[in-house]
């Protein structure tokens, strides 16, 4: 075929020299990446699966709209990096899950993005053989295939949302989302959960600055457009109709914790005043247990009791929790070396204390049921 004049004159000219020299300057490479599309095409969701996304969903934005009076406890690793242990805490999970059904939502923290402070392993969709290869391709299948396995057992799943683009592949089988406390006043994650199909938890700022959780809350309710990748893998311009199920979750700071009744009031009134009445999940590990995993208990155990009491402001708990106590260091290519069931970023507790913290709050909801019950 004839090359045009235009062509060869727009292929020569100084112009796309120039934009040829000022771009990618400090990109090292480049690679494809899978559209979400066609993931989801080699992975699909069944209808079974779906029907356990739909109630984990539906339960979730229930409990937190205080139409359901039970407890929404999102439990699991701090973030996984071993996708076999992750599967065997599931399956002693699910059943669990099954048994306190009356009174306690179980949703297991599936998390495959890690933020950093500064620098480490960034969890498993961006690095899945844990040895620096970025593999993110294999990571984004591993994730929705652990996700696939875990649903089937009819058990909900929760995952925080970091990078923008990643919900594409794995959002039709969570439950229920969080965006973290880094990016809490973030106008791309608060654009992120208007658009997002499950209720999203959003964590106070870790400066411990709640107004910026509420204010999130309220942004994430309206109406925004933004760009992103489609299921193509193309480049789309969004426009989402808001999420009316965000939530906030109170997670403490480097200040100390802020689970007790009068910052969980504040922050009920806060959200009631910003339009969006809400009740309010607490974090038991990071700021709220000073980042003690052995602390955890004694948050879980205050917040049992105030349940029992009758406080209704509680719609939730988060727990940090994995097979095996405590955390250990990666070195990077030596994932042979791991303890199998031990975190590699936060420190959990074992799944002995996460199944009493869980029969805890199992029977503090009963406790308020039977205290308010005609």
């Amino acid at each position: 075929m004839p090359v045009s004049a235009s062509q060869t004159a727009n292929a020569d000219s100084p112009a796309t020299s120039a934009s040829q020299s000022l771009r990618d300057r400090r990109i090292a490479s480049r690679r494809p990446l899978v559209p979400p599309e066609l993931l989801r095409e080699e992975l699909p969701i069944d209808s079974s699966a779906a029907a356990t996304v739909v109630r984990g969903r539906t339960d979730a934005a229930q409990i937190v709209s205080g139409v359901d009076d039970r407890l929404l406890a999102v439990v699991g690793p701090c973030s996984v990096h071993d996708e076999d242990a992750a599967f065997e805490y599931a399956t002693r999970l699910a059943p669990l899950a099954a048994e306190l059904a009356d009174e306690v939502c179980v949703v297991m923290r599936v998390y495959f993005e890690k933020p950093r402070t500064t620098l480490g392993w960034k969890g498993l969709i961006n690095d899945p053989g844990l040895d620096g290869s970025y593999r993110v391709n294999e990571g984004l299948r591993t994730a929705r295939s652990l996700l696939l396995d875990i649903v089937s057992l009819g058990l909900p799943v929760g995952c925080e949302f970091l990078d923008p683009i990643t919900p594409q592949f794995i959002d039709d089988v969570v439950s229920w989302g969080s965006i973290g406390a880094r990016t809490a006043h973030s106008q791309v994650h608060r654009q992120l959960s208007s658009g997002l199909s499950m209720p999203i938890g959003i964590k106070n700022a870790p400066d411990g600055n709640v107004q910026a959780a509420v204010d999130a809350v309220r942004a994430s309710a309206a109406s925004h457009v933004f760009t992103g990748v489609g299921d193509d893998g193309l480049a789309a311009i969004f426009t989402t109709s808001g999420n009316p199920d965000c939530h906030v979750v109170l997670r403490g700071s480097s200040a100390g914790p802020n689970y007790d009744a009068a910052t969980v009031a504040d922050t009920a009134r806060r959200l009631t005043e910003a339009g969006h009445p809400r009740g309010v999940l607490i974090d038991a590990s990071h700021g709220n247990s000073g980042k003690d995993h052995r602390k955890q208990p004694v948050v879980v155990g205050d917040l049992a009791a105030r349940v029992a009491a009758g406080e209704r402001a509680i719609a939730g708990v988060m727990l940090e929790s994995f097979l095996v106590e405590g955390r250990q260091d990666l070195v990077f290519g030596q994932r042979q070396a791991l303890t199998r069931g031990q975190s590699i970023t936060d420190a959990c507790v074992d799944w002995a204390s996460t199944e009493k913290l869980l029969r805890q709050l199992a029977e503090a909801v009963r406790a308020r049921k039977a205290s308010t019950t005609p």
